[in-house]
């Protein structure tokens, strides 16, 4: 529900601000302090609201207003979360049907170096994540990428990374790729084709990004000896867990842009399918051949946790009027359409993309169609500067716990830099140059 208090130079508004940003230090620095990044996400985004609705108590305001924000951003929370639990669900399904130790089987047993693994988990990638969504593609090959190698570092982080503006970049120009293109396409910014001239930009970019880091992947191959090891076998019924996964993304789809449903409707639905098909497993191969609720015990909570957190922070830092602020920055008189855009992409990275897109779609600058389409590209590869900037960044740390990490990726994040500006460019020749709008 929207309010008319701004509170941002309030004692509480820049309590909020300045919690956020202790907050963001420990998160960043998790590895230094031992402390896993769900904990501070949690505190700040818990504290700050209960610190809000005690300002609002204290000075005699209506506390409904919280309330209702509260509510919404919990519902905000919910649907991401949900999301996220059935692909998760089904990710640790596949692991224990064996579907990934066959995948790296056949891509390690063709002889392909490290460089090349690089190469094909990126392109994977890119392709897979306008269908399936970037964090369910990055969670996916990153699981790939852990089984075919487990400490080789110069394969795995730059992989990791890889796999992230991949998936980022590829879910930039879908409709239905990202969050935040879903919700430019159903806000009525852009048509379904509209967002399909993003390609050129999405993949250039990318190219340019991948090229600079495959710089310092080995050119070796995995260890792989053919007569020691096995075929691995797929456990039965897992073609058509992968086919479920499949109709799980479609349903998705099918309940947020046809039938008005949130999009984690659609994935419960597919959830729903797989515990159904998992009790005729059992039936016939035994009851312990699929449990889908002990692939549900061994999903990463923590990242979870830590989306609960991120999405709390931020709701409260666009309640008490943070993040209103982006609407004046829009105006001539200021930065201006395109340079805020592409200021857009470094926000993004560092408070996450969803909510700041979110806040640029409750703006509502008065844009044309180009900039509509800049800032959903900046949005949606922005995200990738910093390595938790976006869904599929914090999915993979979770995959890659310890390898993949904030300080990991940052030291390679001036390639991402390069191909993000790369990007805008292709975008200013297409959009600007050539008149695509």
């Amino acid at each position: 529900m929207p309010h008319n208090i701004d509170l941002t130079f309030t004692w509480v508004g820049i309590a909020t601000l300045a919690i956020f940003i202790i907050g963001y230090y420990f998160i960043a620095n998790e590895e230094k302090y031992n402390i896993d990044k769900s904990i501070p996400a949690l505190f700040i985004g818990i504290f700050t609201f209960l610190l809000i609705s005690t300002y609002y108590y204290i000075n005699d305001l209506n506390i409904r207003l919280v309330h209702d924000e509260a509510e919404a951003v919990i519902l905000e929370i919910a649907e991401i979360i949900f999301f996220l639990f059935v692909a998760m669900t089904y990710i640790e399904s596949l692991i224990h049907m064996g579907v990934f130790d066959r995948l790296k089987y056949n891509l390690i047993s063709k002889g392909y170096t490290y460089k090349k693994l690089f190469w094909v988990t990126g392109f994977l990638a890119f392709f897979i994540s306008p269908i399936a969504d970037n964090l369910t593609t990055a969670l996916i090959l990153s699981t790939v990428l852990i089984t075919i190698e487990k400490e080789k570092k110069d394969f795995l982080v730059p992989g990791a990374i890889n796999i992230v503006v991949a998936a980022n970049a590829g879910g930039a120009w879908s409709p239905f790729g990202d969050i935040t293109t879903l919700m430019a396409w159903t806000a009525g910014k852009g048509h379904f084709v509209d967002f399909l001239y993003l390609f050129p930009a999405s993949i250039i970019g990318y190219l340019v990004t991948a090229f600079l880091l495959s710089k310092v992947v080995p050119n070796t191959q995995p260890h792989f000896d053919m007569s020691k090891e096995k075929k691995p076998q797929m456990l039965e019924g897992a073609r058509t867990v992968i086919i479920l996964g499949f109709f799980t993304i479609i349903s998705a789809v099918v309940s947020h842009q046809v039938l008005d449903f949130p999009a984690m409707w659609g994935m419960m639905f597919g959830l729903t399918l797989l515990k159904i098909y998992s009790i005729r497993l059992n039936r016939v191969y035994g009851e312990n051949h699929f449990n889908v609720f002990k692939s549900m015990a061994k999903i990463e909570n923590n990242t979870l946790m830590f989306f609960f957190g991120i999405l709390a922070v931020v709701g409260a830092l666009y309640f008490v009027g943070w993040l209103g602020l982006a609407a004046i920055v829009y105006q001539p008189d200021y930065l201006g359409p395109t340079y805020s855009n592409i200021a857009v992409g470094f926000l993004s990275a560092i408070v996450d993309n969803v909510p700041v897109m979110s806040a640029v779609l409750k703006a509502d600058p008065s844009m044309d169609l180009s900039n509509w389409m800049l800032v959903t590209l900046t949005a949606g590869i922005g995200g990738s500067l910093i390595s938790f900037g976006s869904a599929a960044g914090v999915g993979v740390m979770g995959k890659l716990k310890g390898i993949y990490t904030f300080n990991s990726h940052m030291k390679y994040s001036w390639t991402i830099l390069i191909g993000y500006f790369i990007s805008i460019g292709v975008w200013f020749v297409q959009f600007q140059i050539l008149g695509l709008n």
